[in-house]
């Protein structure tokens, strides 16, 4: 049984196929087609020689659904709202994050006002129906934007999370009027409170749709046409995956596909070394980013925020998401200098195309790429296991506008470009650490992507983090593998304020995780799985009464009675001493009830390395190398026949087809039976 994994990247398009049968391994690595990725990705099935007649699953993780959003390439989409509502994506929010920052920009509501149209009705805030829909006013908004050539619609309508009636209702209207026309109703993407929220992540949600739904049909005629006739899966932002067709209905939840399924087999790396805590760091061609595990259990949040940074809130998500750092750092982050004459790296960057000066594919300036060749870090001649030559005079030429700048040697240029992207790379594993509260020296560092290995043996110096891992899977098609290990996934999020302490608490917390849990098994009917291959997990995001902000608890799975509330009050205080540091003898509120379920992927069993692999053919001599100010010799090592067990001794570099991981002075890394290199600090 063959399965393959699809990861479209800023500038490369991975695809890893696992055959079961044979437990062999099969990658390849073609460059991204931004004007249609699918052209990357049936050039990369094609180079991969994959016979799709023999494929059992597709699992696929994309970047059209974020890209539309963040380049406003969308659908014309209208709004429907309750009467009064109407400017809901206008007001947003009053509590500025950063009251002093002048610089703050409100974001622009991807509906313009005249799409945006009321009709009366109105649910109470505990489901009552206090005025009746208007079926006149939804047939005249309907005409109204069909008269204006909306391309989709989306339905969110004042308190519909608790009683989504009217959005029903309303729906089953259009459709008489109009079956073609593509509709989100925003409590089928999320059941909890906060009308702003809520409303833009349906909006969102139906801006993507129509390029969503066009692209993977376009993928699926073009394997269907090369003989595929099995399961189409869609790699989610919670960490599983979904039906083709449900990720065309609701392609809000793909954003981070990509990133997400790094996550995952991050994990899964960890599980196999033994590891509980591990802190994933994905060094991509444009971002990097970071992802803090513990107990081998993602942190699933729905405070998620696109194109949010200093300056920008963002636009709010609300769907389940697992939480991650991500900030404009990659390979091909663009080196410039700002207005008061400081060296930025990142977030622009040359993408796929033009690519890297050193490419020599029309790129003019300076990246991190270029600056890495330069120092002697990558290899000056080729990359990418020789698909891609590398010119180191056209690097050398787009630093020496910086260099001039500073009257420096292009060199000193270079390697101060290689150490402001390592910064901000420590600073994308601060956010996730630190700044919540958790010691980096207490997790072992994952590290993968194309930059990823390269930015980690900093970043563990820095943050004194003992141990780095680069997986054994070619690092800079980790995401793809991946998915491969992925589990079917769904999660259910639905506000209810509850105390605990009230007299019906217990029979409210049972009926609303019983509701949940009904909902997510007929999703998972619906999709042909068996009952009994459901694994179904509890949470609840809870708080202090009249606190604000919430923390994750799990909840035990069964009917909850006195003796089980009794430990959940415990759980919760635990939980939130352990991230502010202090508990309270106050009432204790829950405010999302959360249900997640999966089935869980076929096991991907991995081999010890055989062969007869020596050092002698692993080692590709001396390079040059730029460091501290100062050229030194380091020995240069091919990954893909170390012996296991061997130690190297710091400065090394360690060179695969698809990345390049450095060992600093101080480090030692050795290959582990399994193929993952293992890099240790110290002792």
């Amino acid at each position: 049984m063959i399965r393959v994994g699809i990861d479209i990247g800023g500038a490369f398009t991975d695809i890893v196929a696992y055959d079961s049968d044979k437990e062999s391994i099969h990658w390849v690595k073609v460059e991204t087609t931004p004007e249609d990725p699918s052209i990357g990705v049936v050039r990369g099935i094609d180079e991969a020689n994959i016979k799709l007649s023999e494929v059992k699953d597709i699992i696929h993780g994309q970047t059209v659904a974020i890209n539309t959003i963040i380049e406003r390439k969308g659908a014309k989409v209208g709004l429907i709202t309750t009467k009064g509502f109407r400017d809901i994506l206008e007001i947003q929010r009053a509590n500025r994050r950063d009251m002093y920052n002048f610089k703050y920009k409100k974001p622009v509501p991807f509906v313009p006002r005249y799409l945006r149209l009321e009709v009366r009705e109105r649910i109470k805030a505990n489901g009552e129906i206090l005025v009746p829909l208007n079926e006149l006013d939804v047939y005249e908004v309907t005409k109204k934007l069909e008269n204006e050539g909306v391309e989709a619609i989306a339905i969110s309508l004042i308190n519909s999370y608790i009683n989504p009636i009217h959005e029903l209702k309303v729906a089953e209207l259009i459709k008489k009027l109009n079956p073609n026309i593509p509709l989100t109703l925003s409590h089928e993407i999320t059941r909890e409170w906060r009308e702003y929220e809520r409303t833009n992540t349906a909006v969102l949600n139906a801006y993507i749709m129509p390029k969503m739904y066009n692209y993977l049909n376009k993928i699926i005629n073009e394997f269907n046409n090369r003989g595929f006739n099995g399961n189409y899966f869609a790699m989610l932002s919670n960490g599983g995956m979904a039906t083709f067709d449900f990720a065309m209905k609701f392609p809000i939840y793909t954003l981070e596909s990509g990133p997400v399924a790094g996550v995952i087999g991050a994990i899964k790396v960890g599980e196999m070394l033994g590891l509980n805590n591990i802190i994933a760091i994905d060094g991509g061609s444009t971002t990097t980013k970071a992802s803090l595990v513990r107990d081998l259990e993602p942190s699933i949040t729905t405070d998620y925020y696109i194109n949010r940074d200093r300056y920008n809130p963002g636009y709010p998500v609300r769907v389940p998401t697992i939480d991650i750092v991500e900030i404009g750092n990659g390979g091909t982050s663009i080196a410039w200098i700002d207005d008061t004459g400081n060296l930025k790296v990142g977030p622009k960057a040359a993408g796929a195309s033009p690519g890297p000066a050193a490419y020599g594919k029309g790129g003019k300036n300076a990246t991190v790429t270029d600056a890495y060749i330069v120092c002697g870090f990558l290899n000056q001649e080729e990359l990418l296991g020789g698909k891609i030559k590398v010119n180191k005079k056209l690097a050398e030429d787009a630093i020496a506008d910086l260099a001039n700048y500073y009257r420096l040697s292009v060199e000193e240029t270079a390697y101060g470009i290689v150490k402001i992207a390592n910064d901000n790379a420590v600073n994308a594993v601060r956010l996730v650490s630190i700044q919540r509260g958790y010691d980096p020296r207490d997790f072992s560092l994952v590290a993968y992507g194309g930059s990823g290995p390269m930015f980690a043996p900093f970043i563990a110096d820095e943050l004194e983090i003992k141990t780095i891992i680069i997986p054994f899977i070619p690092a800079g098609v980790f995401s793809a593998w991946g998915m491969l290990v992925s589990d079917i996934r769904h999660d259910l999020v639905m506000s209810f304020p509850t105390r605990i302490d009230r007299e019906n608490s217990i029979s409210i917390i049972n009926e609303k995780f019983n509701e949940l849990e009904s909902k997510l098994i007929s999703i998972f009917v619906s999709e042909k799985f068996d009952v009994k291959d459901i694994i179904i997990s509890r949470y609840a995001e809870m708080r202090y009464y009249g606190q604000e902000h919430t923390v994750n608890v799990n909840i035990m799975p069964g009917i909850i009675g006195d003796k089980e509330i009794e430990e959940i009050i415990r759980r919760f205080h635990e939980v939130h001493e352990l991230i502010y540091t202090f508990k309270l003898d106050s009432p204790i509120e829950i405010v999302n009830f959360h249900v997640s379920g999966i089935v869980r992927a076929k096991n991907f069993s991995v081999k010890k390395i055989s062969g007869f692999n020596s050092i002698d053919k692993a080692k590709r001599g001396k390079r040059k190398v730029y460091y501290n100010g100062n050229y030194e010799n380091w020995e240069v090592y091919d990954k893909r026949f170390l012996p296991p067990n061997y130690i190297i001794e710091g400065p090394a570099i360690v060179e695969d087809p698809t990345s390049t991981a450095l060992v600093l002075e101080g480090q030692k890394s050795m290959l582990d039976d399994y193929g993952n290199l293992i890099i240790k600090r110290g002792d």
